[in-house]
């Protein structure tokens, strides 16, 4: 057959376009989303709103429970957290396993139908920060530390209940603070 003049379908040049994807909604979350044994990850969950209750007993007591639990299994070493009434953050460094997703997966999985006993439901996803500097340590914790303050749920002089540190990290934290408390310049 005599070779011919107009080029094989397979030859065609594909459409190029120089605009970029846009991802939206779920799938932006996730693209991106990198998780790695050892890395330090700062973690917010929140409640649908408008409810509250994450430091109501019992729950406060079990979301407390469980997070302890994935600790001994060695998912995450706990750094530091706070419960509010209605979100949580951490600071975990993340365990053998590397998966961030997965260790979330298993905290908030089994607390839900705990959560529904009392007309409460997580959102959906959660926000996460892989720590990259060792200067970005110190903002974490005081952030952490200081949120029920600057939410106004407590006063400078009292103790937040549902605030804990690591011993080993509490032994350079700790003494930067007043006694476990904030100095009051700080909440200005």
């Amino acid at each position: 057959m005599p070779p011919s003049d107009e080029p094989d379908v397979g030859d065609k040049p594909r459409p190029t376009t120089t605009e970029p994807r846009v991802l939206r909604g779920y799938g932006a979350l996730r693209r991106g989303r990198f998780s790695q044994t050892g890395s330090d990850n700062f973690v917010t969950g929140c409640l649908r709103r408008p409810a509250s209750g994450l430091t109501s007993a019992p729950v406060a007591g079990i979301v407390r429970e469980k997070l302890q639990e994935l600790e001994a299994a060695r998912l995450w070493h706990l750094r530091t957290y706070v419960l509010m009434p209605d979100h949580f953050h951490l600071l975990a460094t993340l365990g053998s396993s590397g998966d961030l997703s997965a260790a979330m997966r298993l905290f908030k999985g089994p607390l839900t139908p705990t959560l529904r006993q009392h007309d409460l439901h997580w959102q959906p996803n959660f926000y996460d920060h892989r720590l990259r500097e060792p200067d970005e340590l110190l903002p974490t914790f005081l952030y952490i530390f200081l949120n029920p303050y600057q939410a106004g749920l407590t006063t400078a002089g009292e103790r937040w209940p549902w605030y804990y540190c690591a011993p080993e990290d509490w032994e350079w934290f700790g003494g930067l603070t007043n006694e476990a408390k904030p100095f009051p310049e700080w909440l200005k």
